[in-house]
């Protein structure tokens, strides 16, 4: 992605200097070290904790209910994980037509060398801030033309805990949208966990997480986070699942309209799609539950399997058009 030089967002709060240290989080941790969380409203799992113990869980307990409280299910997030320096990778492709297609499918080769990726604590500040200002961009275009305003979320930045609206997090809790506040919360960490745990390389597969989050504000906008999180109060825990699901395709399809038009702008380069849906395969339901427990449980699926994830981004990024990001959330 071409993203050097451009426009930083200035919505972005950088506390890193101050969340460190041994504060927890919520979350509940699944092996392998990577939080699951989801939706617009994730919240994520896992909890560093210095101790272990009974103290630790009452801690674990007071936290999923605050999350609760706020109308995020703790057991509904991504993965958090990995940060500062990020390998530089160059990835060597041929050319399909559709990637989708299993018989055009591409052969990703990496090598050692730096291509631009971002490689310092520094640059992934203004990596973030850049791709935060794209999303802005984008999103202010779309409201623009349909004659409302898009109201900025900020992002914040912080290094191993956090408190927001939602309760609090951990770096295991993995990135994550509060509506409570309309914060977007990344540990940078994040990004090493998807490189050395999931094999998810290249900046733009870093940009998709975070138009990714920056979607289910999107969605807390237009309405549909809050009636999911009502109506979910009343929900088994697998009906909730199944909408979940829907939730969180519908926000792959809203950062694959954010990649539609920054391909318009020539910002995309070779391998930067490739590296996207890589990470929207990798971070399936499926995948993750195969990687860490040998099996699938589709019952207990909240974001969808891989080609489910990669179908969605990819539908939002040829077409560039809300009209084709209803995963019909309520039916």
């Amino acid at each position: 992605m071409r993203w050097r030089g451009r426009r930083e967002s200035s919505n972005i709060e950088d506390v890193r200097s101050q969340s460190g240290g041994r504060s927890r989080r919520g979350g509940f941790r699944i092996p392998g070290g990577l939080g699951r969380g989801r939706t617009g409203n994730t919240g994520r799992r896992v909890s560093r904790s210095s101790g272990g113990g009974f103290g630790t869980i009452i801690i674990l307990v007071i936290a999923f209910f605050a999350l609760r409280a706020c109308g995020i299910n703790p057991l509904d997030m991504l993965a958090g994980g990995g940060g500062g320096n990020l390998a530089p990778q160059t990835q060597t492709t041929e050319r399909s037509l559709n990637p989708l297609d299993p018989a055009n499918r591409r052969t990703t080769r990496t090598s050692t060398q730096n291509n631009g990726r971002v490689s310092t604590n520094d640059e992934i500040k203004q990596f973030v801030g850049v791709v935060l200002a794209e999303t802005e961009n984008v999103w202010n275009g779309i409201f623009q033309q349909e004659g409302q305003r898009y109201p900025e979320p900020k992002l914040v930045m912080f290094s191993d805990a956090i408190r927001s609206a939602c309760g609090q997090a951990s770096s295991a809790t993995g990135p994550f949208y509060c509506p409570g506040d309309s914060k977007v919360y990344l540990d940078t960490s994040f990004f090493q966990t998807l490189e050395r745990q999931f094999g998810v390389h290249g900046d733009f597969a870093k940009a998709y997480v975070i138009a990714h989050e920056v979607g289910h504000h999107v969605q807390n906008v237009i309405g549909v986070l809050p009636k999911f999180n009502q109506m979910r109060r009343s929900m088994s825990q697998i009906d909730a699942n199944k909408m979940s699901v829907r939730v969180e395709l519908q926000a792959d399809c809203f950062a694959g309209i954010w990649a539609y038009y920054t391909n318009q702008k020539g910002l995309l380069e070779t391998g930067d799609l490739e590296e996207a849906l890589n990470a929207a395969m990798q971070i399936g339901d499926d995948a993750i539950q195969k990687r860490t427990q040998g099996y699938v449980r589709p019952e207990s699926f909240n974001h969808g399997t891989s080609e489910q994830r990669q179908e969605w981004f990819y539908r939002g990024y040829k077409s560039g058009k809300l009209s084709q990001c209803d995963t019909r959330v309520f039916g």
